[in-house]
Parts: structure tokens; sequence; C-alpha cells
């Protein structure tokens, strides 16, 4: 008698275990994923040093990949694979100070640069070709070039993940430059 009330209570601990299994895999589903990919995308030969020291802060903090991402444009009568020397020539060493800036901070990086035919239609195709979790945007001023307000606005509601605007206080004119000579 008392193996068959054994043998019954443990049957009904594998049927009671087996239900309850689903319910454990849907509540870790529900909570929220770690942020992986990290979106910096700039327009210009320096980028705010608060966005840069943002976006690394995240990105170790969430063990997530920063993705800086130079933003070219094409002019329109050229064709959208056209070479672009003089933005190249521009971005890359800017790409590289950030590439060695976030790897002295054990940060992942992946740098791109994307053509469009404007600074939001390379935006579009970056957003569009790629996820991203953050997208981190400098809302200052750089050397003439910039976000426009629209195009802020325009990322906000079309961006699939969470979007953080910053602009640092108005006498704060640190950026990240290029490095001269080794140093930076």
């Amino acid at each position: 008698m008392i193996l068959v009330l054994v043998l019954v209570a443990a049957a009904a601990g594998l049927v009671l275990g087996r239900l309850r299994a689903p319910r454990r895999v849907a509540q870790r589903a529900a909570r929220p994923q770690t942020v992986r990919r990290i979106l910096l995308p700039f327009t210009g030969p320096s980028i705010s040093r608060r966005a840069f020291d943002a976006a690394v802060r995240l990105a170790r903090a969430e063990n997530a990949t920063l993705m800086p991402c130079y933003l070219a444009t094409v002019p329109l009568n050229l064709p959208l694979d056209a070479a672009l020397p003089a933005q190249c020539l521009r971005a890359m060493p800017l790409l590289e100070t950030i590439e060695q800036r976030a790897i002295d901070q054990d940060v992942a990086i992946d740098g791109r640069i994307v053509r469009g035919r404007t600074y939001r239609d390379a935006l579009r195709r970056i957003l569009e070709d790629e996820h991203f979790d953050r997208v981190i945007v400098s809302a200052e001023h750089q050397n003439g070039r910039t976000f426009s307000g629209d195009d802020l606005v325009w990322l906000l509601d079309r961006a699939d993940a969470e979007v953080l605007i910053l602009r640092p206080a108005p006498e704060d004119h640190a950026a990240v430059a290029a490095a001269v000579a080794g140093h930076f």
C-alpha cells in the first residue's frame, strides 16, 4: 500500500513539474532582454564627447556592441554607390579614434559608413538593414553638420529601438575628434 502511494505521489510530482515548466520558460521570455547593439550615428569630423561617453558607458554596462556610423551624403547627380573619398577621409580617422577608445574600455565595436541622399536617408537605410536596441544621437551642431529637428522627430517616430537624444549644456564644447599624431 505504501509503495502504491509513493508511486502515485511520484507520478503526480512529475505531472505537476511538467505543467509548471512552460510557465517558467514563459516568464523568462517575458523579461526584457539585455541591449546587444547600440547605434551611434554622426555626420562630421567630430562627435559630442557626452554622447560618446554615454554610448560607451551603456555598451560596457550592458555588454553591448557599440556601432558608430558615419552618415555620408551622396549628391543627386551621382549614383548612390559612387566613391566618396573626401567623406571617407573625414570619417575614417574618427572611426578609428572611436574604436581605440572603446576597445580601451573593453567595449566591442563595429563601425560603419552608410550612404544616403540626406542624413535622414542614410539613417533610414541603416535602420532598415540592421537591428539596433538603442540609438544614441548627439543633438549638438557639429561644424555645420547636424541632424535637423525634423530628422530627430522622424527618428523618434520611426526607429524600432530606444532613442536617446543628448544635448550638452551650451557651454560644453567637449568633442571626440580624430587622433593627431597618435594622441587623443
